[in-house]
């Protein structure tokens, strides 16, 4: 029989222990990370542009909580958009709403100790799969299935909240509309593990993903695994918008997924082009938006949608202009076909 083993302290090291230990080491390292690299580097910045803001521990975790956000969401958001899913972002933030109510019913009404984050994470990728077979097996047209769900979920955590007679209202506020101030080590360290996993697994698995996001009938035919793929990237959502919501709020994280993408969509030329310009605008709002929220005292969430929304716009403007513009209207008509979204789906640049 395999015996526990033991820690200096003593301690069995079962396997509780071990998530908790692991965990420890995790938590370290984040803080390590945050204090002697990405603090260092915000700090000579800071220096260089004489702003104070820049060396304040919980703006430098903002920031880098904005900035994983803004990197995983047009990654995943790419796709979707494209395949045209796009509110399932939106569906699954509110569902993560009921999931984070879950979280903190139970540990008022059973005295638990749960993360709400935890149960946020259950629920939305429980909500994801349930998504993909309400598309698969139910009849129903993607933007049925996801306003049920949508609703349901809301629904679900409006009825928990009055259950303890709004008892857990003000700690569901954070949640619900994102704050700086709630950004801890532990957010970041969720964040920076979720933009690793979910930028490992689209690397990994980008071929087959464009392939079912454009041709699903191909794709079978070509014998890829579709509904495999196809819940792959509901999952990641999930996990995308569960980690992002307590800095951009449930109201307003299925954005960062959607609009950043739509600019991107305006101007690219390749699929892989509009996933790096989607970052690319994504970023520059986070940052912007996070500065601004700062500056002004108003919400991070709110700030970051509304400068990528200005970045759409300027995107849409410069379409607009560039088919009015004959050099470049004539050098558009040239070029070979492309998608219904305007992009090569291979994701190979022109040649």
């Amino acid at each position: 029989m395999i015996q526990p083993t033991f820690i200096d302290t003593g301690v069995p090291f079962g396997g509780a222990t071990a998530v908790l230990w692991i965990g420890g080491i995790l938590i370290d390292g984040v803080e390590w990370f945050l204090a002697h690299v990405f603090g260092a580097a915000m700090d000579v910045v800071a220096d260089l542009l004489g702003t104070p803001m820049l060396e304040y521990p919980y703006m430098q975790r903002a920031y880098l909580a904005a900035v994983c956000i803004a990197l995983t969401g047009p990654v995943v958001g790419t796709f979707l958009v494209h395949r045209e899913m796009a509110m399932i972002s939106d569906t699954l933030a509110h569902t993560a709403f009921a999931g984070v109510a879950v979280g903190l019913f139970l540990n008022s009404a059973l005295s638990l100790t749960l993360s709400p984050l935890f149960t946020a994470f259950v629920v939305a990728v429980v909500t994801a799969l349930l998504v993909e077979l309400l598309v698969e097996h139910a009849g129903a047209y993607n933007d049925t299935s996801l306003a049920i769900v949508l609703t349901g979920g809301f629904a679900v955590g409006s009825i928990l909240i009055t259950a303890t007679d709004g008892g857990i209202a003000v700690g569901i506020d954070a949640y619900l509309f994102g704050s700086l101030a709630t950004v801890s080590t532990e957010n970041v360290g969720i964040l920076m593990l979720m933009s690793i996993l979910v930028g490992s697994l689209v690397t990994y698995a980008y071929r087959p993903l464009l392939y079912v996001t454009f041709d699903a009938s191909a794709a079978r035919a070509a014998r890829l695994n579709v509904r495999l793929y196809k819940r792959l990237m509901v999952v990641l959502t999930a996990l995308v918008v569960v980690s992002a919501m307590q800095i951009m709020g449930v109201i307003l994280v299925a954005a960062m997924l959607v609009v950043p993408v739509a600019a991107a969509a305006q101007v690219a030329q390749s699929f892989k082009q509009s996933i790096l310009l989607a970052i690319l605008a994504a970023e520059f709002a986070a940052i912007a938006g996070v500065t601004l929220s700062y500056t002004y005292g108003i919400a991070a969430g709110g700030s970051i949608v509304v400068v990528a929304i200005a970045v759409y716009v300027v995107a849409l403007g410069f379409q607009k202009l560039s088919h009015r513009l004959p050099n470049v209207g004539q050098l558009r008509s040239q070029q070979p076909d492309q998608t219904r979204d305007g992009l090569e789906a291979d994701g190979g640049e022109r040649k």
